[in-house]
């Protein structure tokens, strides 16, 4: 089959549409509430140790792995090992990315809901008051329609870019976000440093207090690390596929990782400013975002504008995230089954919308999962965040390092680079490390979750840690 390869418009386009796919809900709705859950400053220093030296030599196997091939993740892993066994390592990462879009459109769809609650004035009822905030949040979600009509309106956002292109939608529509991301999020962090108390939210997020560490903040950290950088789903293998040979894929990794951090570090700064400085509780969990943040803002003058801004720049966030997954999807048809664009994002976007329903509904009545004593949002998030995009980053480090070989993708890597500052072989030990030690780490971290699952405690407590 010819492969009539699209390819990214500009160096810029790529890093941006990356760095979107990286910077979603992971990066302000999810880190805030565990960095206040595990000791603020101390979480956030293990979460860029994680990023460093497990995020970014998977990060770059993955960039490598789909420039290599021009082929999304089945495809790639299978032409580079010659043998059918591999591609189920990108049967795995497309698995990854249908279960995550399940449950993330769900949300998604709250973004939205509540950008358009905040513009019409519906949080000044709220003001003050997270008790009657957690009881309308609440029956928001639970009930049967409201939540799917606005899960279906985020879908159809995230179809609607993705049946574009990669140059006419996705990175056109990266350009327009990522921007916006970034501007807003900067007038949110002036405004909370500007309230009185404001500043003590940067004392909690930026001073450690290792204390309050505990293995378990580890292993979010280091789940965080994978879910937040779009690792061991094929998106990055994706998003690689679309690349010339001319782009340096050490420089663009160090970007997305550096922008990820940096919209994490902001958001962080403005949510716990507001946070700090209106008295609230910084480790209120997920409820920090949809409860206590709606009745701070009415608090604060031009709470709408600023409540307003601050949900949409995390309804921008979780479509930038949204549209990468679902291309992930999209592309195995186009290049595997030679199925049009169209036909792909339409047929997949539709089913995974449905799924989606279904994980909304168990939030109230109708939950298929009830046996297991969680709901289906909540299984198909701990499925994947916990074990099916750990694997699929502990076995593409596992791949370079006993099937591809260090070799070959060092020189994938070094297309581009006109500085070295360490020898050949300085570099391949090096890889070599960064591949054993990220992929011993996370073997390590599914051990343990499987021993909670199946044993009912975790190793770290058998081992008294």
């Amino acid at each position: 089959m010819k492969n009539n390869r699209e390819q990214w418009g500009s160096r810029l386009g790529f890093i941006l549409a990356a760095s979107g796919s990286a910077v979603g809900l992971g990066n302000i709705w999810k880190f805030p509430h565990m960095a206040g859950q595990n000791g603020g400053a101390a979480f956030t220093i293990v979460y860029l140790i994680c990023i460093l030296i497990v995020g970014l030599p998977i990060l770059l196997g993955e960039l490598s792995i789909g420039r290599r091939t021009q082929l999304s993740p089945v495809g790639a892993f299978n032409r580079l090992s010659g043998t059918s066994n591999w591609k189920w390592v990108g049967y795995l990462g497309v698995g990854s990315a249908f279960v995550i879009l399940s449950f993330y459109g769900v949300v998604g769809g709250w973004t939205l809901k509540y950008t358009i609650f905040s513009l019409t004035g519906g949080f000044a009822s709220l003001s003050g008051s997270p008790e009657l905030s957690g009881q309308v949040f609440s029956s928001f979600i639970e009930s049967s329609f409201q939540p799917i009509i606005w899960q279906i309106v985020f879908m159809a956002f995230c179809i609607g870019i993705i049946v574009k292109g990669v140059k006419s939608g996705i990175e056109e529509g990266a350009k327009i976000m990522m921007p916006l991301i970034l501007i807003i999020l900067g007038f949110l962090v002036v405004k909370g440093l500007s309230l009185e108390g404001g500043k003590k939210g940067l004392e909690f997020l930026f001073k450690p207090k290792f204390s309050d560490l505990n293995p378990s903040s580890i292993v979010l950290a280091l789940g965080h690390a994978f879910f937040t950088l779009s690792l061991g789903m094929g998106t990055m293998i994706t998003y690689g596929s679309y690349l010339n040979k001319k782009q340096n894929l050490m420089n663009s990794a160090i970007w997305i990782i550096l922008l990820d951090t940096f919209i994490a570090m902001l958001a962080g700064t403005a949510i716990f400013t507001i946070v700090f400085a209106m008295g609230a509780d910084p480790s209120s969990g997920a409820g920090l975002i949809f409860v206590v943040l709606p009745t701070i803002f009415p608090q604060i003058g031009g709470g709408i504008i600023w409540g307003t801004l601050f949900f949409f720049i995390l309804f921008m966030a979780a479509l930038t995230s949204a549209i990468s997954i679902l291309e992930v999807i999209t592309a195995y048809f186009i290049d595997q089954k030679g199925w049009s664009r169209f036909k792909a994002t339409f047929l997949f976007g539709g089913i995974i919308t449905l799924v989606g329903i279904f994980c909304s509904l168990s939030l109230g009545n109708l939950n298929v999962t009830a046996f297991l004593n969680i709901t289906f949002f909540d299984f198909l998030d701990e499925l994947s965040s916990k074990y099916m995009l750990p694997i699929g980053g502990a076995l593409t480090a596992v791949f370079i390092l006993n099937k591809w070989s260090v070799n070959t993708f060092l020189d994938e890597i070094l297309i581009g680079v006109k500085e070295k500052h360490l020898s050949r072989i300085q570099l391949i030990n090096l890889l070599k490390v960064l591949l054993v030690v990220s992929s011993l780490i996370v073997g390590l971290i599914i051990l343990n979750e499987l021993s909670d699952l199946l044993l009912g405690s975790s190793l770290q407590k058998m081992l008294g840690l």
